[in-house]
């Protein structure tokens, strides 16, 4: 196996180029942005300013139109009342006065009218004297004839209306209110041409505005377009830069199992060999020591009893060393488990347990298929929470299950005591930590499940390495 200690660098994303590209975007928007504002603007003053104009042109137009009907309305009345009075005259009924008295009230209502048309218009309203001077000289005229007819002098009446000067009187009111007419029409022909113009304008900047805001918009577009790759590649980026530190994060954490495998081997290698040391060479100089003790005592039978009073305590004190050796070979390889079996020595370790605890502790186990390797790592792991309870735990009752289901053999340590916030981190987890490693390094899973109060649960499942015994 290849062991890679260095890690592999891509090419990174700088914070500088972050925030050079940030800039040349923001650059950007900063041109876009007020672009489209100033459209938006442009628009809004364009299309009021058209309107405005167009709604007075309008107005003009109006006006200009009224003041036509007008002048031909006056022209119109002044022959219906020469007619009126002419037929009054010729007739003598005064029915006839009808029409003439109705067609001196539209002359007057028109000039009213006319009146106030050219005094908003200053320039104009010199052409409306001579018109009116001329309809009142009219008038007049067809007063006196209507009066003379009435006072009985008939034929001053009818000289009057035969005259050629009444003629001329309406030509040249005819020609007065012609006159008055083509300037109203070429006005109305420059109010016409100015709305045109407006409307004109009015289309072409809308024109310029609708380029500049497809402009606009193709460089939001464009600029979206390319902030949505410029993120797809950082994100790309991101990715690979994730995917490599996921595969540096499972090759160190492989080569961490691999290490804490080595060590914890190396360990019980080394436990192996003290435990074997002590045992021969130890255990051979104690037992050697008992024998001279014992062949002194029965050479000084009876001669020295002080000295055999010094010898019985050296010969206790070996007896402690032997069995204290012999606690010690157990703490380090414990001889029961390659001489009865994983269940009967879990056994023995629960009723140490219960007998120094004074805590119930109630076994269910039955015979598993497993290893020595992987054996001693049940019994560690057991070995570990037992010793985890009676410092932490503070329990009432201790439960210890071992079992096989579907080719996996379970082992579960649970207590009824404090228990612990899993999600807190602890001021020491080596412990819980090294037997996660012990079961990883056997192709097991360790799963720890606590709360406060509600005491915790550890539960280890191994592959099942070899066939049961019958």
């Amino acid at each position: 196996m290849v062991h890679r200690f260095g890690l592999r660098r891509s090419a990174p994303v700088t914070n500088e180029g972050l925030r050079m590209q940030r800039v040349t975007g923001f650059t950007r928007t900063r041109v876009v942005l007020p672009l489209a504002l100033l459209a938006a603007v442009a628009m809004v003053v364009i299309s009021e300013g058209a309107y405005l104009q167009s709604v007075k042109a309008l107005g003009d137009l109006a006006a200009i139109g009224a003041a036509h009907g007008d002048i031909q309305r006056l022209q119109q009345s002044v022959l219906a009342a020469e007619a009126g009075q002419r037929g009054y005259l010729l007739t003598n009924r005064h029915e006839y006065l009808v029409p003439y008295d109705e067609a001196l009230n539209d002359i007057g209502e028109s000039f009213q009218r006319l009146d106030l048309y050219y005094a908003a218009t200053a320039t104009a309203a010199p052409e409306l004297a001579p018109l009116r001077a001329l309809t009142e000289a009219k008038l007049s005229e067809l007063a006196v004839a209507i009066r003379l007819h009435d006072a009985g002098n008939s034929a001053a009446s009818t000289d009057i209306v035969l005259s050629a000067a009444n003629k001329q009187q309406m030509d040249a009111i005819r020609a007065r209110s012609t006159e008055l007419l083509a300037v109203q029409a070429r006005q109305a022909e420059a109010g016409r041409e100015a709305l045109h113009a407006t409307l004109l304008g009015r289309r072409v900047g809308m024109a310029l505005l609708t380029a500049v805001s497809l402009l606009a918009l193709y460089l939001f577009l464009r600029r979206t377009e390319e902030l949505k790759q410029q993120e797809v590649r950082l994100n790309n980026v991101v990715q690979a830069e994730r995917d490599r530190l996921e595969d540096e994060v499972v090759l160190r954490t492989a080569q961490l199992t691999e290490l804490t495998c080595h060590l914890q081997t190396a360990r019980e290698d080394e436990r192996n060999r003290l435990a074997r040391n002590l045992h021969d060479e130890l255990g051979s100089l104690l037992t050697s020591a008992k024998l001279d003790a014992a062949r002194i005592r029965s050479r000084l039978a009876g001669h020295a009893p002080e000295a055999l009073e010094r010898l019985a305590h050296l010969v206790l004190t070996l007896n402690q060393s032997i069995a204290l050796g012999r606690r010690i070979i157990e703490d380090l390889r414990p001889s029961t488990l390659g001489n009865l079996g994983l269940v009967p020595t879990l056994e023995i370790l629960a009723q140490e347990f219960s007998d120094q605890s004074a805590t119930p502790v109630v076994c269910e186990l039955q015979p598993v298929g497993l290893s020595a390797s992987a054996e001693l790592v049940v019994y560690r792991l057991v070995q570990e929470a037992i010793t985890n309870i009676s410092k932490y735990a503070a329990a009432r009752q201790v439960w210890i299950t071992l079992g096989t289901s579907h080719g996996r053999v379970t082992v579960s340590i649970r207590d009824d005591g404090v228990g612990f916030d899993t999600e807190a981190p602890a001021k020491s987890a080596f412990g819980l930590l090294g037997m996660r490693f012990r079961v990883a390094s056997e192709g097991g899973v360790l799963v720890l499940v606590s709360s406060p109060g509600r005491g915790t649960v550890v539960t280890a499942t191994l592959p099942e390495s070899l066939p049961m015994a019958t």
